[in-house]
């Protein structure tokens, strides 16, 4: 296929797929199109494991890996210790978690514990990007992206010297301005229909707002937000897009780790049942509508925190809320959640990913011929 994207990274199809598991990652990969796994959650050592998976079971194909290092983050450069974080979290927060929680019928008796053990996520900060980069570039990736703002130079010296193309999100026009002169090579476009982290502008305005920004640049251009078919696929390729990129799709696959009682969630709920919250992470984010946004939504509720803080008392709760739900625990299934975009009204059918990335293309390939016919003379 034709496309700045498939001759950048040498891939068949321009669907590229965001996922937190290897084994989506592999399969999009090896059948055509471009799996990056998302290693915000990792160590070096974690990801150097799912690295080597992939590696066995992509087909030799290319595949690449998702940071997330904020361009701003409360105290991101000089950390805190787990006993400072602990310090930091307000009491009221706490206390609302709980009276959440204990609303739902579950015991919060050792619920902060949760927090002292997980600390924050080294990979955040500088420090502890650079190691994970390290991990990632011992193995074959072909693509680097910082999911949260413009890449830090240390990133992007570091993929240069590998040779190893640079990617960004962006969620507004001033975003993929300040990626272009930071020299990034590919700008993910993100609608506010996209799952995670996502702005205001919808898809259909950003990406040819951002493609007539950059319309002197090399760089290229990936639609995000809402795209689960191959029929929307065309229609931001139609725009100037050079390909997709994909996260909530993969949600519901055989192959996806999604929580099996969020999994059903996803394949009822309507395009209506998402909504933007910073009550996960502390940043706006799109996510399942559930008990647990309602709280956040409610007159009673404080403010969220800031990242990171936010997510680590969100995190506390999920692992408990998540262990429950997996034992049919009715009040934990009815907090329970999951980031995912307002295509998941589209999302009704459990499939495997190679059949999502087949009907991409076929649905593709019928949307182009239905386009091409409108312009031919009878």
């Amino acid at each position: 296929m034709k496309s700045k994207a498939c001759e950048l990274l040498g891939i068949e199809f321009p669907l590229f797929a965001f996922s937190h598991c290897r084994d989506v990652v592999a399969e999009v990969s090896a059948s055509g199109g471009f799996g990056v796994l998302g290693a915000a959650g990792h160590n070096p050592q974690t990801l150097d494991i799912e690295l080597s998976w992939i590696d066995e079971h992509c087909d030799g194909k290319p595949y690449g890996v998702d940071l997330l290092v904020p361009t701003s983050m409360d105290s991101k450069e000089s950390g805190l210790t787990k006993e400072e974080l602990e310090d930091r979290i307000p009491l009221e927060h706490k206390r609302y978690i709980e009276q959440l929680l204990a609303r739902h019928n579950i015991d919060t008796s050792d619920l902060w514990d949760d927090v002292i053990r997980s600390g924050v996520g080294d990979n955040m900060r500088p420090v502890g990007a650079d190691a994970i980069l390290e991990a990632a570039f011992s193995h074959p990736v072909k693509m680097v992206v910082n999911a949260l703002g413009v890449p830090p130079n240390f990133m992007i010296e570091r993929a240069r010297a590998n040779n190893i193309v640079v990617g960004a999100l962006a969620g507004a026009k001033e975003h993929a301005i300040k990626h272009r002169d930071a020299g990034v090579d590919v700008v993910i476009v993100a609608g506010t229909e996209a799952g995670g982290h996502c702005g205001e502008v919808s898809t259909l305005v950003l990406v040819p707002e951002v493609l007539d920004e950059l319309k002197d640049s090399d760089m290229v251009v990936l639609a995000a937000g809402g795209i689960v078919t191959g029929r929307q696929m065309a229609a931001c390729m139609a725009m100037g897009a050079d390909g997709v990129w994909t996260g909530s799709v993969w949600l519901t696959t055989a192959e996806a780790e999604t929580l099996p009682v969020v999994k059903e969630k996803m394949l009822s709920a309507n395009s209506r049942q998402t909504v933007r919250s910073r009550s996960r992470t502390g940043k706006y984010t799109r996510q399942l509508r559930s008990a647990w946004t309602d709280a956040w939504q409610a007159e009673e509720c404080p403010d969220p925190l800031p990242m990171p803080l936010q997510g680590v008392v969100a995190g506390a709760a999920f692992r408990k809320i998540d262990r429950l739900a997996q034992g049919n625990h009715q009040g934990a299934a009815q907090l329970a959640n999951y980031f995912v975009g307002q295509g998941v009204g589209l999302m009704n059918e459990p499939n495997t990913v190679r059949d999502v990335v087949y009907n991409f293309m076929n649905d593709f390939a019928d949307a182009s011929t239905r386009l091409t016919s409108m312009t031919e003379d009878e």
